[in-house]
C-alpha cells in the first residue's frame, strides 16, 4: 500500500535554532520558541520542539543537592587539647580584584591557632594537605567542627577523616553560631 508522505524542509528552523543556541547557550526551548515567535515567524510549536529534540539541544536538568540532616548539638568546651578542632574559611579581595581565601584551624580547648593558610583557590585537597601537616606536628583530634562548605562535604575530606578515625560535626546550614569558636577567631 502506498500513501503520500510530505517532505519536511526544516532547514530554516535548524538555522534559527542553531543561531539562538550559539547566542544563548544556557537558555532552553521555551526561550528559543518565544524569541522565534516575537520575530514574527509562525512556526508550529510541536514542529520547533521536534527539530529542537532532533538537534539534541536539550539542557540537562540541574537538581538541587540535598544536604544530609544534621543532629543539633550544643557547643561544648573540650577539656583536653586535640579533642576538637574548629575549621572555617575567610575571604578577602586583593587590590587587583582576585579573591583570597584564608583557611583557619583552631583548637577549641585553648583557642590556639593551629593553622592559618592562604591561597587564591583552596580546594578540599589543599585542606587535607594542611591537616596532614598538622597531624605530623601535633597529632589528630577526636573530632572536627566545620560548616557545610564544599571543601568540608567533599569525599576527599571525608575519606581523610575516616582514615584517621576523626568524627566530623557539621553545623546546620545558616547557623554559624554553632561553630562559635572559629567564628569569633575570624572576626
Amino acid at each position: 500500500m502506498w500513501y503520500y508522505q510530505s517532505k519536511k524542509d526544516d532547514s530554516e528552523v535548524i538555522d534559527k535554532l542553531t543561531a539562538l543556541a550559539e547566542s544563548y547557550p544556557t537558555r532552553g526551548f521555551d526561550e528559543y520558541y518565544y524569541k522565534i515567535r516575537r520575530e514574527g515567524l509562525k512556526w508550529n510549536r510541536k514542529r520547533v520542539l521536534r527539530v529542537y529534540r532532533e538537534m539534541k539541544l536539550s539542557l540537562r536538568r540541574k537538581h538541587k543537592k540535598r544536604l544530609v540532616k544534621r543532629i543539633k548539638q550544643p557547643l561544648e568546651t573540650p577539656l583536653t587539647l586535640n579533642e576538637c578542632w574548629s575549621m572555617d574559611f575567610m575571604s578577602d579581595a586583593l587590590t587587583d580584584g582576585r579573591k583570597l581565601r584564608v583557611f583557619n584551624v583552631i583548637d577549641d580547648c585553648n583557642r590556639e591557632a593551629l593553622a592559618i593558610d592562604t591561597g587564591l583557590s583552596y580546594p578540599a585537597r589543599a585542606v587535607v594537605e594542611t591537616l596532614e601537616c598538622l597531624k605530623e606536628e601535633i597529632g589528630v583530634p577526636k573530632y572536627v567542627r566545620c560548616d557545610n562548605g564544599p571543601e568540608f562535604i567533599s569525599k576527599t575530606f571525608m575519606n581523610w577523616c575516616k582514615k584517621n578515625f576523626i568524627e566530623i560535626k557539621y553545623t546546620q546550614p545558616g547557623k554559624p553560631m554553632q561553630n562559635g569558636y572559629i567564628e569569633r577567631f575570624n572576626r
